[in-house]
């Protein structure tokens, strides 16, 4: 009997925890926002982020600093602006960047390079200050590493990593990153400067149409008469300066994260930076060309700043006859002056 009174309530136990239904483990719970409650069907709360995430919706979880932003882990924004970065970017560069080059060749190969009709006079007139010429080299100096620098983010990964490897492409990069943060300033005090000293030479007029039906004699002997600046000209100023200007407030949208813009604004701005880049590359790579190999003395006048007297008649023919006009006014008083003593 003794026996039997201790094994019962030992009985007696072990089939009460038999019947008895387990508490869910609370797992987390207001700690870790995992929900107590199991999915539905058979799926974990992660699974269901997922399967949203790949409808459409965005994952996020909870966060402890004051930054609400870092919370967002993935959302449809992103996937876009990597679609774009990676595929639709890389497409408008190459096209733009390609393409101008190609149309620089076959120029070159069907025109060759444009030459001085009447030949060097020997003579020359000054066309730009020092002030002038240190504000363009600023900006074109600045330009130059921007777009070299910018054209690997955007291709080196494809055109540059497989040949160098990783190591080098990394260094190369990091450097890179520096120099496009820093040469941004620079590069926007030259298109200030450059807005200041030239935008009243550059305002569009009638002249400029006639110009652009000659195609500024590009493709013959023909020389449309302009001022100090042509219609071409007053093109890549206004491309520099509009063009520089987005890509200068959306870059610095990007080296200040969040300052005044949340990561809509930033992937917007990193869209407007790198569409408006490219397009410039294209368009300032036209310029380079005819300034330097594509026309004879044209590199004289960001050079030493004197250009030759016939290449001045042929291409700014307006801009020289009043130069002339003011020496003339200028020397005639002086002449006075001197036949008086």
């Amino acid at each position: 009997m003794i026996m039997i009174a201790r094994i019962l309530p030992a009985l007696a136990l072990a089939l009460g925890l038999g019947f008895t239904t387990p508490a869910p483990a609370q797992i987390g719970g207001p700690v870790t926002g995992i929900p107590t409650n199991p999915a539905p069907s058979g799926f974990s709360a992660e699974e269901l982020e997922l399967q949203k995430a790949l409808q459409g919706g965005r994952i996020g979880g909870r966060i402890s600093i004051p930054d609400a932003q870092a919370a967002s882990l993935v959302q449809p924004a992103g996937r876009d602006w990597r679609a774009f970065h990676n595929v639709t970017l890389s497409w408008i560069g190459g096209i733009a960047v390609l393409g101008m080059l190609a149309i620089i060749g076959m120029f070159y190969a069907t025109r060759g390079r444009i030459a001085i009709d009447s030949g060097r006079s020997g003579r020359t007139i000054q066309r730009f200050n020092l002030l002038e010429r240190s504000a363009h080299w600023m900006t074109a100096g600045s330009f130059v590493v921007l777009a070299l620098t910018g054209l690997n983010l955007t291709f080196g990964r494809w055109l540059i990593l497989p040949i160098i490897g990783p190591d080098a492409f990394a260094t190369i990069t990091l450097w890179g990153k520096f120099a496009h943060n820093y040469l941004s300033f620079p590069f926007t005090l030259g298109i200030v400067l450059l807005f200041l000293l030239w935008v009243k030479d550059n305002i569009p007029n009638g002249r400029d149409v006639g110009w652009l039906k000659a195609a500024g004699g590009l493709f013959g002997h023909s020389h449309p008469p302009a001022g100090r600046f042509n219609a071409g000209q007053k093109m890549v100023f206004w491309i520099t300066v509009i063009g520089g200007t987005l890509v200068a407030i959306s870059g610095y949208v990007l080296i200040f994260p969040f300052w005044a813009t949340d990561i809509a604004g930033q992937q917007l701005a990193h869209i407007v930076h790198g569409v408006i880049s490219v397009l410039m590359i294209g368009a300032m790579l036209g310029h380079i060309y005819i300034g330097s190999v594509g026309m004879e003395g044209a590199f004289d006048a960001m050079g030493s700043g004197q250009v030759d007297l016939n290449w001045a008649k042929e291409h700014h023919s307006l801009w020289v006859e009043d130069e002339m006009k003011k020496a003339r006014e200028t020397i005639a008083p002086n002449a006075k002056v001197a036949g008086a003593d």
